[in-house]
């Protein structure tokens, strides 16, 4: 039995069995390919770690690769943002980094030695011809009416075509394959076809541009990549990949196909992402809500938590769902071990101490991880007026309800035992808009000495120290986990959430939050895990909620280990 059939990763299994073999004399060169039409998303991520991964384990190297062989949907922007988006996640690609179009003169090259060799013709057709004769699955098609041209001829429109002489779909560079095979994609391809953009790289250098079929497998070629990993869909492009390499008797990398990943509540098609962008249903490539690499970064997500996520769904032979809980466990459990806590109210209720001496302000000691202890412990001020969620109070207190209602008492975290003694409302509305308490001062600390126990716990801020900011609470983008889980007729936008930004405009936050800087990461007690975002400043903080505290897929994993 070989490593691949016994490896936890049959990728690298195979890598396992291809060195043990000699294959490539052992060496290991992957790559990461992007096109720069868009911004990288998580799907992305995990065929970044996968291949830096394989590199980094088998002593080898990883290139970072862009293929931009068509200037019409293709950016600087996006080139920068793709860079940024790698080394974020921990990857460096040293001097590697390499572009389709530094080989845009050799694959001409090649394109003409298929032509030389028989290999290759120029059509007529335009691309709805093209498509028509194809034929599909069960019917073979029918050779175009140019495919036998003379080789002279061919070279002489092609090179017209590479002067520029010719317009835009008037005519293509087809290789001369198998119009009957059984695999669509061998039923004589485009290899080039004529645009007259201006390119982000070679300006106007090239009116006509390499379909990504031909430019891919012989980039690979020319950089001597070992080991060519992509997703799943192109699995039926792999005969092609080989027929080119093998009819320019080239260096011949091979191509493993991995399953694509999707996850629930959200889409990952690159058309519907720009779709969610242009119609306005998210802010930018960088909104939180966007699975993009960015969006999350934004959001408060670590590289570590992406890392891990990646690591933990492994890599599979078949396309498959995972649940976004566990996205969110993952990151859960790496920001339970590195965020300070504090104290933010969302929303926030007045509560009047009226027992606690006027003017006094004392220091309430907390500490900062109790997952770490090394981070210390911080003060926190403490005084006659403070804030605490409206959520923690019922002038009506329902079954099992343990925070504060009239009568009752409860703990101020770190702080004293309090009972609310009054309620006061608003006189035109009747909504209670402040709490009369008193305290008990041998409770600090939260611990009675005469050892009476209360059930309830709320957060709190002081009112004098209190920061004002915007709290931006983000939720899954779709309601349903599968997007296009439509009625007849509908529209996978239907199921966009329309509570996927929530924006409270009067959140009070511990003293000192409004110095923190954009990306700085803090769990809010018993609100979630909260992210400084990029609009916040000093003096108009903003915080964007990550994850909340709520661990379902933990829940559900031990679900089914019962069951």
């Amino acid at each position: 039995m070989t490593q691949a059939d016994t490896s936890v990763d049959f990728v690298r299994g195979i890598i396992a069995d291809d060195n043990r073999s000699g294959k490539f004399g052992g060496r290991v060169i992957t790559r990461f390919p992007p096109e720069p039409n868009g911004y990288l998303h998580i799907g992305h991520a995990k065929s970044v770690c996968l291949n830096f991964g394989l590199a980094a384990d088998f002593g080898g190297i990883c290139n970072l690769r862009f293929d931009d062989t068509n200037p019409s949907r293709e950016e600087m922007e996006f080139v920068e943002s793709i860079q940024e988006d790698v080394r974020w996640l921990g990857f460096d690609w040293g001097e590697n980094l390499f572009f389709a179009s530094d080989y845009f003169g050799q694959l001409y090259e090649y394109a003409i030695k298929l032509i030389e060799d028989g290999k290759a013709f120029v059509c007529d057709l335009n691309a709805d011809e093209v498509r028509e004769h194809r034929g599909n699955l069960t019917e073979p098609g029918i050779a175009s009416p140019y495919r036998d041209r003379s080789i002279e001829e061919n070279l002489r429109l092609f090179r017209s075509m590479r002067a520029g002489e010719f317009e835009e779909g008037t005519h293509t560079l087809r290789a001369k394959i198998d119009m009957a095979a059984p695999n669509l994609n061998l039923r004589d391809p485009v290899l080039y076809r004529i645009l007259k953009q201006t390119h982000h790289r070679t300006g106007d250098e090239w009116p006509i541009y390499p379909m990504y079929d031909f430019a891919h497998g012989q980039s690979d070629s020319i950089e001597h990549v070992t080991h060519s990993v992509c997703t799943l869909e192109f699995e039926d492009h792999r005969p092609l990949y080989d027929w080119f390499l093998d009819e320019l008797d080239i260096h011949h990398a091979q191509q493993i196909e991995f399953a694509r990943l999707n996850i629930t509540h959200t889409v990952l098609s690159k058309r519907r992402l720009i779709e969610l962008l242009n119609g306005g249903y998210v802010d930018g490539w960088d909104d939180p809500r966007m699975p993009t690499i960015s969006g999350l970064r934004r959001r408060g997500y670590t590289p570590e938590s992406l890392r891990n996520f990646c690591d933990r769904i492994s890599v599979a032979r078949r396309d498959n769902t995972v649940d976004i809980a566990l996205l969110e466990h993952t990151l859960r459990d790496d920001l339970n071990k590195r965020s300070p806590r504090v104290m933010g109210v969302l929303d926030p209720l007045k509560v009047v101490i009226e027992n606690y001496p006027e003017g006094k302000v004392e220091d309430i000691i907390s500490t900062n991880n109790p997952e770490d202890l090394s981070m210390g412990e911080r003060n926190v001020p403490f005084s006659r007026v403070v804030y605490i969620e409206k959520d923690d109070f019922r002038e009506v207190p329902p079954p099992k309800f343990y925070r504060l209602s009239p009568g009752r008492e409860i703990r101020l975290k770190d702080a004293y035992y309090i009972t609310c003694t009054r309620v006061v409302k608003d006189d035109t509305t009747g909504e209670v808009i402040e709490l009369r308490c008193t305290y008990d001062p041998d409770t600090y600390g939260g611990t009675s000495q005469d050892g009476r126990k209360v059930r309830g716990t709320s957060h709190w801020v002081s009112a004098d120290y209190a920061v004002d900011s915007e709290v931006r609470i983000y939720d899954h983008l779709f309601t349903r986990e599968d997007p296009d889980d439509v009625e007849n007729g509908g529209d996978w936008k239907d199921n966009i959430n329309p509570e996927s930004l929530v924006i409270m405009n009067h959140a009070k936050l511990e003293q000192g939050l409004d110095q923190a800087k954009p990306g700085d990461r803090f769990q809010f007690l018993r609100q979630g895990y909260f992210c400084v975002d990029k609009d916040s400043t000093p003096e108009a903080p903003v915080f964007n909620r990550t994850v909340g505290l709520r661990n379902t897929w933990e829940r559900m994993d031990q679900a089914r280990k019962k069951s």
